[in-house]
């Protein structure tokens, strides 16, 4: 049992398909000699099984000398000759005598005598096919070289197959993600360029509204008059009017009533019969036209309707 392991694992592969397509040329052999002695019988007689064996062990002897030929041309052309000649032989009497029945009776026929001629046919085309390919016979000491070789070979095409698949994936991300960025760019091109649109539509409404406004109503003089407060010297402190509680009155250096326009009252700031005001205790005219946001009324300049109402009430 062992040594029949041994001899199994042994087994080259050529080998292997050379029994395999033997014993598929044997069974067809047999076949065909079965087939054949039925139909030379009733003709031939005893001479039937002499022929009929001939024909199909020169078959196998031929093929089986085309194996042993190998590679070489000029040793195995006449075996292959001979081989097809006596395959076209052994598949042609099968093939007559169906070609015979069914042209006298017109029905009925074996099935063993369609299928020989396809099968002797076949297995030749098997042998032409396979042979060439099988190489000549080689010791085991030199199967195992090659299939080292080979393994190096497959293993070297294997590991570039792998590489080359890695590269590819590789290359393969890289694009995606360039065109994913690229799309990331794109889009937030196209909302910072949507936002300024947005912006600049709002601005423009915005200027238009303005200018509109401003063309129908515009700014009277004394806005530009309003002096802006100095932040380096300015002190949060409202000007007390008088007559208010906790006001305090501050004194009117130099004030000129008569400088103004005529106005009822006494160039001297003092109304007939009435006690004059003491100075310590006047309102300076500029701090008035200060709180009321108009500019200080001067003399011989004609006065706006705001600015009398602070020159009267700097009189009271």
């Amino acid at each position: 049992m062992k040594t029949r392991n041994r001899k199994w694992q042994q087994a080259s592969p050529r080998g292997m398909i050379l029994g395999i397509l033997g014993i598929v040329t044997l069974g067809v052999a047999a076949l065909s000699v079965a087939v054949s002695y039925q139909i030379l019988q009733p003709r031939f007689g005893g001479w039937a099984v002499p022929t009929v064996g001939a024909l199909d062990a020169l078959w196998c002897v031929f093929q089986a000398t085309e194996i042993l030929s190998g590679n070489n041309r000029a040793r195995v052309q006449r075996v292959q000759w001979a081989g097809i000649a006596l395959t076209a032989v052994n598949a042609a009497i099968p093939t007559v005598d169906l070609a015979l029945r069914l042209k006298h009776s017109g029905s009925g026929f074996d099935l063993a005598v369609v299928i020989t001629p396809i099968a002797i046919v076949a297995t030749k085309g098997a042998w032409w096919i396979a042979l060439p390919a099988l190489g000549r016979k080689v010791s085991p000491a030199t199967r195992r070289t090659i299939a080292e070789r080979r393994q190096t070979v497959a293993d070297q095409l294997e590991k570039m197959e792998a590489d080359t698949t890695d590269r590819i994936e590789l290359l393969t991300l890289a694009r995606d993600l360039n065109e994913r960025v690229a799309q990331a760019e794109t889009a937030y091109r196209l909302s910072a360029l949507a936002t300024q649109q947005r912006m600049t539509e709002d601005l423009h409404e915005q200027a238009e509204a303005t200018a509109a406004t401003v063309a129908e109503q515009p700014l009277p003089a004394m806005v530009a008059g309003i002096a802006l407060p100095d932040f380096t010297t300015f002190t949060p402190v409202a000007p007390a009017l008088p007559g208010t509680p906790g006001g305090t009155a501050h004194p009117t250096a130099g004030t000129q009533v008569n400088a103004l326009p005529n106005a009822s009252g006494t160039p001297g700031g003092t109304e007939s019969g009435a006690p004059a005001r003491p100075a310590a205790h006047l309102v300076p005219l500029e701090r008035l036209a200060s709180v009321a946001g108009v500019p200080v009324p001067e003399a011989g300049e004609q006065l706006t309707d705001m600015q009398i109402g602070v020159v009267l009430r700097h009189l009271r």
